[in-house]
């Protein structure tokens, strides 16, 4: 098994399966994710400031898009180590930690240059302060009951630190107790519905603790079955009435991580985030009744033709 942390590998795959894209229309893109960057060197959402958030996503799509120039890096970078003093949820570190390590790797400046002896210890422990008695995650200190994505969150911060999550086994638990008869994960445990994007990091975070097994890949892939859209992507989840690019990459993705076949129809997947969620003039949206691009969505967008150039399912 690969030591290389889980959003790396994922970045460099995604990227391969961009290789072939046509130039003007990675340039399209390209040029869209640099008209959200702020004078700072980070980048925003629809409206506001400069976001760790959204900067993470524009950084994303820039690598699989062909990667950052030394320029770009040094912009971006001056945003992290900025960003260094502030006191951040799981959420905008992982964010954080991610966009710095990618900046360092392409010849940018190191997030961590300067920090003062202990600091990674201290993210570590901002991480762990989270754990809740239950098991897993919460998305801040004052959450009384794990969260599956922010469980997977600080799994994949730890990564990026180099450091190996307490207590495994508890998370493992924790997992599979937000499993329901459906096949798949909820977000939190009085939830009932199982949704597509927590049962994605569900799956994800146990393949990483060595949780995974015959029998759930099984039910997951009913589970994904029931959330199937009519315009070829999935659904947040059975009461929704529409595919959106988000769910369709979170539940893309487990498809192929997990070898389920006759899952997703490619052809009609492609079709959908192509015809329905790409802009002509660069960018992508969230879903056919979205009237507006983002960076986030436009990483699913980029990312699910990735994943559907090299497809099986």
């Amino acid at each position: 098994m690969s030591t290389e942390p889980y959003l790396l590998r994922l970045g460099s795959r995604l990227a391969g399966g961009l290789a072939t894209f046509d130039e003007a229309r990675r340039g399209r893109h390209r040029d869209f994710i640099f008209s959200q960057q702020q004078p700072d060197g980070g980048f925003t959402g629809r409206e506001g400031e400069s976001d760790l958030y959204y900067t993470s996503f524009a950084v994303r799509s820039l690598v699989m898009l062909g990667g950052l120039s030394p320029g770009e890096c040094a912009s971006i970078g001056g945003y992290i180590q900025a960003c260094r003093s502030q006191t951040l949820s799981v959420i905008d570190l992982l964010s954080w930690l991610y966009t710095g390590t990618i900046v360092q790797l392409a010849g940018g400046p190191d997030a961590l240059e300067g920090a003062e002896e202990g600091f990674v210890e201290s993210i570590a422990g901002a991480l762990e302060s989270t754990r809740t008695v239950d098991g897993g995650y919460a998305r801040t200190t004052e959450g009384a009951a794990g969260s599956t994505y922010h469980s997977f969150l600080v799994a994949l911060a730890s990564e990026l630190l180099g450091r190996e999550l307490p207590d495994p086994d508890a998370l493992v638990q924790f997992v599979y107790d937000r499993q329901r008869d459906d096949g798949g994960f909820v977000e939190i445990s009085p939830m009932k519905r199982s949704g597509t994007n927590p049962t994605a990091a569900a799956v994800a975070l146990l393949t990483m603790l060595g949780g995974m097994d015959d029998e759930l890949r099984d039910d997951v892939g009913e589970f994904l079955r029931e959330v199937r859209g009519d315009e070829g992507g999935f659904q947040a989840n059975t009461r929704i009435p529409f595919s959106d690019g988000l769910s369709t990459f979170t539940g893309l993705l487990t498809v192929q991580d997990l070898g389920l076949e006759d899952v997703l129809d490619p052809v009609r997947a492609e079709r959908f985030v192509a015809g329905e969620l790409e802009f002509p003039t660069g960018g992508f949206r969230g879903a056919a009744w979205d009237q507006e691009a983002d960076v986030e969505y436009t990483f699913y967008g980029l990312g699910n033709l990735a994943l559907l150039q090299n497809t099986t399912v």
